[in-house]
């Protein structure tokens, strides 16, 4: 039998005993109130997230993908986030990645069973030829989900790098990953419902993980998504936007360059500082990346760095060989 009173997102919610009884204005507001909570759990757990942030930077450089695993709420919030990084980054779908437990067909309809299984989450990774270079995250409300640990288990046996996600404190996957976040946002509104404050948590600390480790690869340039696909109208007018705010033109000059480039944003933007045509503004951009698909490079006074438990980069961007660059510091 399955132990789960000592986990938080397991226990009653002293605020929410009458629930059933409640006006739907009362609910609403307990409700509020509940998720306020979130923000404040996951500020606790800057400091353990930041490692996960570079050791997923330290993937891309190599080559390496980030693979978030997980089952239910937490699968879909992953394979979401996944999904989200290839129109906003600009990144083939095949280096950020999200596993469900029970496949595609579990992000609408649960397969029984399959997030008990251990093998199921080792059998996932050899499909998807996992090696050394990459970072398993882990996904688990409970902190105690089979899939996401025989994925975890697998996942070092063959020197990937690991990292855990979980809603419970001393949770057991925490033992099987290298970098563990917990985050404790209490008992949930409705017991034992961890689409809610649990699923609030996690996708708040996957858009940091994802998000800045985007920025450590250059995919940002100052806040500007400068590698953003433009696959519809918003999109496309986004784009022409970011080229006018990166190099203060015209609405006009924006779009024509956008048009040259083959709505390349970032080629759109080092053609209209430098002044040169697609061809020639393409070379500047492979010439000056250090890694490939970095936007920024360690030019002049600039430096990168990052471990474990350092993250920082003062970078000044690829267009820094422009006479005078916007100069760009992120601490």
């Amino acid at each position: 039998m399955i132990d789960l009173s000592t986990l938080t997102t397991e226990r009653r919610n002293n605020e929410t005993f009458n629930l059933d009884q409640m006006t739907v204005a009362e609910a609403l507001i307990k409700m509020n109130n509940e998720d306020k909570k979130v923000a404040f759990a996951v500020e606790e757990a800057l400091p353990n997230i930041e490692p996960v942030i570079s050791s997923a930077i330290e993937a891309f450089n190599k080559g390496g993908r980030l693979i978030y695993m997980g089952a239910g709420t937490s699968g879909r919030l992953g394979v979401l986030d996944a999904a989200e990084c290839v129109p906003t980054f600009g990144v083939p779908a095949t280096q950020v990645i999200g596993l469900i437990a029970g496949g595609d067909k579990a992000m609408t309809v649960a397969v029984e069973g399959a997030e008990d299984s251990l093998e199921l989450g080792r059998q996932d990774l050899i499909d998807l030829k996992l090696n050394e270079n990459d970072l398993v995250l882990g996904i688990a409300a409970s902190g105690r989900t089979p899939y996401v640990i025989g994925a975890l288990d697998y996942a070092k046996e063959i020197g990937a790098k690991t990292a855990s996600l979980s809603c419970n404190l001393n949770a057991e996957i925490s033992k099987h990953a290298e970098f563990p976040i917990e985050v404790d946002c209490g008992p949930e509104f409705l017991t034992g419902s961890t689409r809610l404050k649990s699923g609030t948590a996690q996708k708040l600390i996957l858009n940091m993980i994802s998000t800045i480790s985007m920025i450590g690869i250059g995919k940002v340039y100052n806040n500007l998504m400068v590698d953003v696909k433009p696959t519809n109208e918003k999109l496309v007018e986004r784009s022409k936007r970011i080229i006018m705010q990166a190099t203060d033109c015209t609405y006009e000059e924006a779009e024509e360059k956008f048009i040259e480039a083959d709505q390349d944003v970032k080629l759109a933007i080092v053609m209209l500082l430098t002044d040169c045509a697609a061809e020639e503004g393409k070379t500047k951009l492979v010439s000056l990346d250090i890694v490939p698909e970095f936007f920024y490079c360690v030019a002049q006074g600039g430096n990168y760095s990052h471990s474990r438990n350092y993250y920082s980069f003062h970078m000044i961007p690829v267009l820094s060989y422009i006479e005078s660059p916007p100069e760009i510091s992120m601490t």
